[in-house]
This record gives C-alpha cells, structure tokens and sequence, in this order.
C-alpha cells in the first residue's frame, strides 16, 4: 500500500486550486504552498489572494510568496520543510536547478496540454486557436528547460466545437487533479516509466497579448471563430462598430459564402449575427457593447439594429 507523501505545492491560479483540492483530500500531507504576490483585482484595484493561497488558508498551511527562488536563503528555507516531492501547476516563477533537485522525488508539474504540443504559457488558448482535434493534462518531471521534462503520464480530452477557453480550462483542471493523484501512486508502486519528448514535434504556446483581440475580418470564418473561442474569458475577441468598440465572446462559423465584404453584418436575427469574412460566414452569438453585459444574439439585435452595416470600419 502506497505511503502518505509530504508535498510542498507551487500554484497560483483556479487551474492550480482545483489539484491542491484533490491533494488536500488525499493520504498526503500538503506541508507547504508557494504562490505569487497578492495582486491587485477587480475595479478597486484591491489586493487579492490568489485561488491557491485563499484555499491554503482556509486548510492552515503555510504560505510563501517570494518574488524569486534563485537565492540561498530561500532555497534553505524550502529544503527545510523535507518535502518528498514538489507539485507545480501554473506558479509563474521558474525553479532553478537547486530547488528542482532538493526533493527526493523531484519536481512535478501539471501542465495543460499534450506534450510535447504546447509547451509555454497559453496552452489552453493555443490548442482552441490552432483547430486542434484534442488537447489533456501532461503530468512531466520537471527539468531547468520551458516544459522540456520527460512525461510520466497523459491524458486526453476531445476540443468541441462550443468549448471556450473557460469551459476547456475547467475540464482540464479536472483532469489535471485525477491525473496528479494516478502519479504519485504509480510513482511510490514503481508502476510508471518516464518518457522523453520529441523535440521534432515541440510547439511553443506564446502568451496571450491583448493586440491579438482584434478581429480581422478578411481571415477565413473558421480561423476567426477558433480565435474568439479562445479569447474568452480574456482577452476577449473584439472590433470597432461606429465609435464602440463591440466585444464578441461566442461564435461559429458556417462553410456557406456570402455577398458583402468583409465585416459586413448580412443578417442579424434571433439565430445569429452573420458576418461575412475572407471565405465563409461568421455567426456571432454573443456579443457586448461597452458598459452593458454580454448578450446573446437574440436579447442584442432586438435593441441594436446591425444588418447592413460593416464591422471593423
């Protein structure tokens, strides 16, 4: 029977809550957490706990937000915890080759994408962006490169056509837990065999920039669809309507043609916004104009009027 590990975990966002929970509900004993600074949030601009530390707090861990890693001292005081393994999922602070080598177990990360697909920042958003068939959870011994570590265990989820970053990120925080617990048990029974990547089929995940949220209406429908899927719930898909700034946050495309040019609205009813594009149509079915909520299609054509006019002008 496996024995209780003593785990220091390193997250920061939801994602990395959702594994702590299945962690904190295990045998093992979750003796430390690392997370970022608190950040200031929302319109006050407040300073905010991350999704990892509030849930530490709530169980009496101990917290550490340094601003870095790399110093003596602060790798001593993580040495002294004599954790067996280190747990990483979306920290935001690179570990140097000392700390990753201070636990017997060595450092796992839980990252989300099918490695050695998308290694790097925006995995998530890069698989929906990319037209990606399926995305998953790679549990990977970590090593000093981006994501470069062997992998001890995968597993896959499909992309639907409706997934939108929020719903896909969910999914695979989910899957990143259950996987997390099959790997320290396969671990402690000698039951899983590590894995190099091929470096043939490394693809790098950039992280996201808010200049990407422009819509270019001339790129095929298919193309601008993926990308607004992915953009939410940030950036979030946008383009200029008059002097506003319309923000789009679910859409699909349709193979069929149409006869305006690009960004012109053809019809606008309780189905759909029908935008055409460089090649097919784009159906927009929700939207928002500044300082209102998103809509659907439906509650934002019955109070803006959009067929006939051009988007992006």
């Amino acid at each position: 029977m496996s024995q209780a590990l003593k785990i220091i975990y390193a997250g920061t966002p939801e994602f990395a809550a959702t594994a702590l929970q299945a962690l904190l509900g295990s045998p093992h004993q979750v003796c430390a957490v690392y997370t970022q600074p608190d950040r200031p949030a929302g319109r006050g601009r407040k300073l905010t706990a991350s999704p990892v530390k509030q849930l530490a707090q709530q169980h009496d861990i101990e917290v550490l937000q340094p601003l870095s890693l790399k110093g003596e001292e602060e790798q001593a005081r993580l040495a002294a915890f004599g954790a067996d393994v280190m747990v990483v999922a979306a920290y935001g602070l690179l570990l140097p080759a000392a700390v990753l080598d201070t636990p017997p177990m060595g450092c796992l990360n839980i990252h989300a994408s099918l490695l050695p697909r998308w290694r790097g920042a925006a995995p998530i958003q890069r698989a929906i962006e990319a037209g990606d068939a399926e995305t998953g959870v790679t549990i990977m011994q970590m090593d000093v490169g981006l994501d470069t570590g062997d992998m001890l265990y995968k597993v896959s989820t499909p992309i639907h056509p409706d997934d939108t970053t929020a719903t896909l990120h969910d999914r695979l925080a989910e899957l990143g837990a259950q996987a997390l617990l099959h790997t320290l048990t396969g671990l402690q029974q000698g039951s899983i065999q590590a894995e190099g990547q091929d470096e043939g089929r490394a693809c790098y995940a950039k992280k996201l920039h808010k200049s990407e949220a422009l819509l270019d209406w001339s790129l095929p429908a298919a193309q601008l669809a993926r990308r607004i899927m992915a953009f939410n719930p940030w950036p979030v898909a946008q383009t200029p309507l008059d002097d506003k700034v319309l923000r789009i946050w679910q859409a699909s495309a349709l193979e069929e043609e149409g006869s305006g040019v690009p960004g012109e609205v053809i019809r606008a009813d309780k189905q759909g916004v029908l935008v055409c594009c460089g090649t097919g149509l784009l159906r927009i079915e929700r939207l928002q104009l500044p300082g209102g909520k998103p809509l659907s299609a439906a509650e934002f054509v019955n109070a803006h009027p959009l067929q006939g006019m051009v988007l992006g002008g």
